[in-house]
């Protein structure tokens, strides 16, 4: 079958898949529950998030995989931090929900690899490739997820020792997984006229 010129082969068109990446809609941990993804249906979203653009195939990411128990030390952990460091109120207690509500959770960390060949920003950028990946292979799956940060995530005082991050390494980001409670409304979503530029010549 003959294509024309600017056009696509139909029979290549995944309409499904369209349909979902048009539709995604993250789920916050406060609406998340067990059952969460057991080790072997993670492990399929997580081989799944390794699947991006790696410039020089450094693979400049790893994931930390924390089930319930880690959670709940790490709930535990970040409330004596908050404590110590006399965290607002308000600050504390989000970074401490984070860890107590979540069912499941991925700590993507980005590990910054030594090279002449691929500057730093690439690498960065191909860390928020695997987390996005994750992101939507996890809802793919039909699990309810979303994709944090906050304090427990940027400040490495508590971020190191707690997710035994080597030096240089960073959290990008924690994917929490579990069955979704209910469905978040829609949110108002950016208007694309307003972000293309077309260069035509």
């Amino acid at each position: 079958m003959d294509i024309p010129p600017g056009t696509v082969n139909p029979a290549r068109r995944d309409a499904a898949a369209l349909t979902f990446l048009a539709t995604r809609r993250s789920r916050p941990p406060k609406l998340l529950a067990a059952p969460a993804p057991d080790r072997a249906a993670l492990r399929e979203i997580l081989t799944i998030a390794a699947r991006v653009p790696d410039h020089g195939k450094l693979e400049p990411w790893r994931f930390v995989v924390l089930e319930k128990p880690a959670l709940e030390r790490l709930a535990d952990e970040a409330a004596v931090f908050a404590a110590t460091h006399l965290l607002p109120e308000e600050v504390a207690a989000k970074g401490v929900s984070q860890f107590a509500q979540s069912p499941l959770c991925v700590a993507l960390i980005a590990v910054p690899r030594p090279t002449e060949k691929v500057p730093a920003i690439e690498q960065t950028l191909s860390v928020g490739a695997a987390g996005m990946q994750l992101l939507n292979a996890a809802l793919a799956a039909g699990w309810g997820a979303s994709w944090l940060t906050g304090w427990v995530a940027h400040d490495l005082r508590f971020a190191a020792p707690a997710l035994g991050l080597a030096e240089g390494e960073w959290v990008a980001g924690l994917i929490h997984i579990g069955t979704e409670t209910a469905v978040p409304p829609e949110r108002p979503r950016p208007d694309p006229d307003t972000l293309i530029t077309w260069a035509s010549a």
